[in-house]
């Protein structure tokens, strides 16, 4: 079950898009758990008929879980991750349109309404009749396919990957003769997680098949055998949100490379990513495939001045050079220290260049910690929180030495630091009876209790955001605007509006403007936290 905020933001999501007979079957599930279809007929109060149409349409658009237990029994469980993930549709599409133009964001916008669909139901959807139209739909649509940005929808996307592992590890297990050790129960873990992600590799295969075309020779007047893949017509296609979040993370890595150097900097991180871009599936990478210098010098635009952003005492200087001191700039090659290469974007040598996500992320995150802990404590409290994050574990004397601050000013400073969740606490106990006078009381940054506490805090704002908006759609004076808006004559011609009516319009405009540039700023955060959490994982 998802704890307080996640669940309050999860139901005004599925209360926006689907309405709230739908949301109520969603917090039943978000508060109590896994639950059969008689247990929600009576949990919800709702007709068998509305509940099963409500049920539906959740599995339809992928919100929802299904599995039969050894019971025979089928439950339901609402897919967390897909929920939240509804916020950044839009940029989805935006995405898709910078990318593949217009039709393709046609296409995923279609695929986003309907949850998934076939390629016959997305070609009449686009209501397009013209022969020439309707080639390039499935030219577009093979490119999407092919590069990942659509996945077929199989059995295994509606089963829990949580049930799949649990499964296969208690099959390993079984195979383990005598008392297991930890090394073994590693073992059968990590053999349980690689044939999970084998099988959804081998799933999301069936996408494209082989098609075989005849070509006749002109001097051997033997035909040879062609084969071209093409989109399997039989496979439900839904859209694949984590080739669309690598490139938002790759926004933020450039982002992060101009605020730290100058445009030019990121001018060149874009450049080694777009070069990359191909191999990158996932968020999870500790860092990029590698490339070369040439290949970073293609992908940078013609307009871009990057010798604009370094000083050199002769004009005469060649891209190449300008490019090589860019890469050794990111590197921090002047710094060959552990504190330079943890404060790296990318390695370089002269054989390739790789940009590091995890070090790039694992930054950005506690620059997030820090500002954090500035905001609510001031510069006091992040003096302190670094000094813990580099030093580990300390006692409050040791703290108060080294950060020069007398002792009556540290202990209420570390105490709400604590009331916070940015800083905890490690109890050494000096007796067995762990006697609290007898007992050592260590200070530390845990920063996956911490991201945690944060991560909250952000789903609160979130759920905030999208309640208030819905709050300023259901006023009286601009529920009436909005319907009469709705109106065929008045959509062709807004003078039918009166002054009042179109400044209740315009002021309503401003404020679902705002609320989106916040919302938006906010969703980088969840980014930041949630979805660059596994690759920094290890080291936290």
């Amino acid at each position: 079950m998802a704890d307080t905020h996640t669940r309050s933001l999860c139901v005004e999501i599925i209360l926006w898009h689907f309405g709230p007979l739908t949301a109520n079957l969603a917090y039943v599930l978000l508060t109590r758990g896994r639950l059969s279809f008689p247990q929600l007929i009576c949990f919800t109060g709702l007709k068998p008929q509305t509940t099963r149409l409500c049920i539906i349409s959740l599995v339809q658009h992928n919100v929802l879980w299904h599995a039969k237990g050894d019971d025979d029994v089928e439950t339901f469980e609402v897919n967390v991750d897909e929920c939240l993930m509804r916020l950044r549709f839009g940029r989805f599409i935006w995405l898709t349109e910078q990318i593949f133009g217009q039709t393709a964001a046609d296409i995923v916008q279609i695929i986003l309404d309907h949850g998934k669909l076939l390629p016959h139901d997305i070609r009449t959807l686009l209501s397009v009749e013209d022969s020439k139209a309707l080639s390039q739909i499935d030219q577009v649509l093979h490119k999407l396919v092919s590069e990942s940005y659509l996945k077929p929808s199989t059995i295994l996307s509606h089963l829990s990957p949580r049930d799949k592992c649990i499964q296969y590890e208690q099959e390993e297990k079984r195979k383990i003769t005598g008392f297991p050790t930890a090394k073994e129960l590693r073992e059968a873990k990590e053999t349980a997680q690689a044939r999970l992600k084998c099988e959804e590799e081998e799933a999301e295969q069936i996408g494209l098949k082989r098609k075989a075309t005849d070509q006749a020779g002109s001097r051997t007047k033997r035909k040879t055998v062609d084969h071209e893949d093409m989109v399997n017509e039989s496979v439900h296609f839904r859209v694949n949100y984590e080739k669309f979040n690598v490139h938002v993370r790759n926004s933020l890595v450039e982002n992060a490379a101009r605020e730290r150097f100058n445009h030019g900097a990121s001018v060149i991180i874009k450049a080694t990513l777009k070069a990359t871009q191909s191999s990158q599936m996932s968020v999870s990478e500790a860092r990029s495939s590698p490339t070369s210098i040439a290949n970073i010098m293609m992908h940078i635009p013609e307009e871009a001045n990057i010798m604009a952003g370094l000083a050199y005492p002769s004009k005469k200087i060649t891209t190449l050079t300008c490019v090589k001191d860019y890469l050794g700039m990111l590197s921090c090659a002047d710094n060959p220290t552990p504190e330079g290469r943890a404060s790296s974007f990318v390695s370089y040598s002269t054989s390739k260049i790789q940009v590091e996500f995890e070090i790039i992320a694992r930054n950005l995150r506690r620059n997030l910690l820090e500002a954090v802990a500035r905001d609510k404590h001031g510069s006091d409290g992040v003096r302190i929180m670094r000094l813990l994050l580099t030093a580990g574990k300390m006692d409050e004397k040791q703290i108060s030495k080294a950060v020069m601050m007398a002792p009556k000013d540290v202990r209420p400073l570390l105490v709400a630091l604590s009331a916070d969740c940015l800083i905890s606490t490690q109890e050494v106990p000096k007796s067995a009876d762990r006697n609290p006078t007898r007992t050592f009381y260590l200070w530390h940054v845990d920063l996956q209790k911490a991201f945690s506490v944060i991560l909250g805090g952000v789903y609160k704002t979130l759920h905030n955001i999208i309640a208030r908006r819905r709050a300023e759609s259901e006023t009286i004076e601009v529920a009436t605007v909005l319907e009469k808006r709705e109106r065929t004559d008045v959509s062709q011609d807004e003078g039918l509006l009166t002054r009042i009516e179109r400044e209740v319009w315009k002021d309503w405009e401003s404020k679902q403007e705002k609320l989106t540039v916040l919302e938006k700023r906010v969703e980088d955060l969840v980014f930041l936290l949630r979805d660059l959490g596994p690759v920094c994982r290890a080291d936290e």
